[in-house]
């Protein structure tokens, strides 16, 4: 067993490794190559130059977001991340953070539904809940498609509160449903790179639910899909 799970191990690292230079080539490779064409003088209108600064700038964003992302999810699987379990109204962070994103939710011509019971008091880590739930509403803007709205519901069930995240547009693939909490998995490549997705986002839901023994989901419908947790 010891020797199997060795092996297991080391083929996770080795995985790992893979992506994360896989993941780090593209936005090194534009850096580089706009980096250069701005030394060589390539192009003297200053709107050119703007734009190559744009490019190097928006590569360097992405970068970091997918750096901080990775720390992040090492220090949960790891269990180096500190957990403070507190009792707390979790309506109040729900109605937050559904604020604090209705601007770019107006910017992408999204509508905002909410529909929260006050007060929901449930046990877990107040900042942990809210990264969870700044990942499952930030999924939801960049998909946004069909009548653009986005639901947002917290609720009590029975002995649970059940806090879930809609966007309407396309379904996820049912081969895929599994797969999406995997570090680095993207159903759609090319959408993901366009917004700056790095693939990390449901791995550190599935981390955080996991270390505060709480359950977490995703449902598919007609018109879009449903992310969810319980506490």
């Amino acid at each position: 067993r010891d020797i199997e799970q060795k092996e297991k191990n080391e083929e996770m690292r080795k995985e790992f490794l893979a992506n994360v230079s896989h993941e780090l080539k593209t936005p090194l490779a534009l850096i580089q190559g706009y980096a250069e064409g701005l030394k060589d003088g390539i192009s003297d209108d200053p709107e050119s130059r703007e734009y190559y600064l744009e490019v190097i700038m928006d590569e360097t964003k992405k970068l970091n977001t997918m750096v901080k992302k990775l720390l992040t999810l090492n220090e949960m699987e790891s269990g180096q991340e500190t957990i403070t379990m507190e009792r707390f109204n979790v309506a109040e962070v729900v109605e937050g953070i559904a604020q604090s994103y209705s601007l770019i939710i107006g910017q992408k011509e999204g509508k905002l539904r909410l529909k929260v019971q006050n007060p929901l008091y449930v046990w877990g880590d107040e900042l942990k809940i809210e990264e969870v739930l700044s990942n499952y509403i930030s999924n939801a803007c960049n998909h946004l498609d069909g009548a653009r709205i986005i639901e947002i519901k917290a609720e009590q069930k029975g002995e649970q509160v059940r806090i879930s995240v809609f966007n309407t547009g396309k379904q996820i693939p049912e081969e895929d449903i599994k797969r999406i909490w995997d570090k680095f998995y993207k159903v759609d490549k090319a959408h993901t790179r366009e917004y700056g997705g790095s693939g990390i986002g449901l791995s550190i839901v599935k981390a955080i639910m996991e270390s505060l023994n709480g359950r977490y989901g995703v449902n598919n419908y007609e018109n879009g899909v449903e992310f969810w947790i319980e506490l």
